[in-house]
């Protein structure tokens, strides 16, 4: 079966599509299916993917992308931006067909819907004849690492803070965090992960110490691995945030983005993690050490990571690939 993905990504606009497209691809290559990319986005998605990929900006070419619809026995659309005419062309094209939608955006015309979003359930979709739903955190789609997790300890004090605040880190959060607990909690051991696109490289070596280690690029498994080693996290509120639920992170989480409110709030208030609020908050670093503070205690962090094991359990991506295979 060959599946063609059509979705956004790299510098400006972050690797979430990415990565759960590529998360897909690997459910599908192990029910014998063939993946292609087809991404609006910068050279950086080259290294973030690692596959054979076209950079093609099919959303504003729309015979482009009627023309790249050929020979594809799955087409898979994940994008904030595509256009209702890119759903229609691909069900009159394509013999089966999934969109990702986050939000409800539209009225898809055929196909299965994927919202693996903790809310997806409250969203109001409308309901169709045509049209297959695949709603909540069992159809999350994560990348292979995630997909059998071992049991992590919550160990009765906080030594180590992973912050993850996504490849290029376009707010210029991780900086701001680490100062703030190298302020507050300089005992702590902070694990940084940031991507191929951070741009303030030399300002965020220059706090590397004894108790402040930097990660670039690292894979799944390395990420993985970091998660496991953390005692807590404190992270943007995308895609990141179903892997940390699947590990069991306890999180503290800040949105940069409008799409990343729901999220946010919803893991807030599931009981997996702390929403610390918006990065433009006057008080955003108080607010993160407030949020560190509580999770200080023990009894709250062993509920959270088992809200957040309960609710991502990392199969989701094969549940997906053998719903549509």
């Amino acid at each position: 079966m060959r599946i063609k993905f059509f979705t956004e990504g790299g510098k400006g606009i972050g690797f979430g599509h990415l990565m759960r497209c590529l998360s897909l691809c690997q459910a599908f290559e192990e029910v014998s299916g063939e993946c292609l990319f087809v991404i609006r986005g910068t050279e950086e998605v080259r290294t973030a993917l690692n596959r054979p990929l076209k950079l093609l900006d099919w959303l504003e070419d729309i015979e482009l992308f009627e023309r790249e619809l050929k020979d594809a026995h799955l087409i898979v659309i994940d994008s904030y931006l595509a256009k209702p005419e890119h759903y229609e062309i691909s069900c009159k094209k394509a013999g089966r067909n999934l969109f990702i939608d986050d939000f409800g955006r539209m009225a898809y015309p055929c196909g299965y819907v994927l919202n693996g979003s903790v809310y997806a359930k409250d969203l109001n979709y409308p309901q169709r004849r045509d049209v297959v739903y695949l709603l909540g955190s069992e159809y999350t789609p994560l990348r292979r690492a995630f997909w059998e997790v071992q049991q992590k300890e919550i160990r009765e004090k906080v030594e180590k803070v992973l912050i993850t605040f996504g490849g290029d880190d376009s707010k210029g959060m991780t900086r701001k965090v680490v100062n703030a607990l190298e302020r507050e909690f300089p005992y702590l051991e902070k694990l940084v992960v940031v991507g191929s696109s951070y741009k303030n490289r030399e300002e965020l070596y220059a706090l590397a110490s004894e108790k402040v280690k930097i990660y670039e690029n690292l894979p799944a498994e390395g990420m993985k691995n970091l998660m496991l080693k953390a005692d807590i996290a404190i992270s943007a509120g995308g895609q990141t945030t179903y892997e940390l639920a699947a590990v069991g992170v306890p999180s503290v989480l800040v949105a940069v983005a409008d799409n990343q409110l729901l999220n946010c709030k919803s893991w807030h208030k599931e009981g997996f993690a702390l929403y610390a609020g918006w990065w433009e908050d006057e008080n955003i670093e108080e607010m993160v050490l407030a949020a560190v503070e509580k999770l200080l205690k023990h009894q709250l962090r062993l509920f959270s990571s088992t809200v957040g094991r309960r609710l991502v359990d990392g199969q989701g991506a094969r549940r997906v690939a053998h719903k549509i295979s």
